[in-house]
């Protein structure tokens, strides 16, 4: 176990038998050195991709990840920019750095409620 995804990735992909679990962003990064695995949740094997994240069907090991803000802190003139920009530009972002984006929909209702 370590804090640090990329001495994980580091380590597994040294050890034939290693099996690791960290963010879809570390294999995308190094496909070369690390395999993916399939989950079969009783409806045929699926392995993860944008797709299978982003449409569930790699689950229970894939999740959404959320920023949560209190409302009093949403009165804060900068916390309520921050939060507007990072859903007006987080899908791109996201992608940048190799995470998987939610679908459209998701980001605009999140825009809806910060205004």
């Amino acid at each position: 176990a370590s804090a640090d995804d990329n001495m994980l990735v580091q380590a597994i992909a040294g050890e034939k038998y290693a099996l690791g679990y960290f963010g879809y962003a570390y294999y995308v990064e190094n496909p070369g050195k690390l395999k993916l695995v399939a989950i079969d949740s009783g409806k045929g094997q699926v392995l993860p991709s944008e797709q299978t994240i982003n449409d569930g069907t790699y689950k229970p090991l894939s999740r959404p990840l959320f920023i949560y803000v209190n409302k009093e802190s949403m009165k804060r003139p900068e916390i309520k920019e921050f939060v507007k920009y990072y859903l007006a530009q987080g899908k791109e972002l996201v992608s940048q750095v190799g995470y998987v984006k939610m679908p459209d929909s998701v980001y605009e209702e999140g825009l809806s409620r910060a205004r």
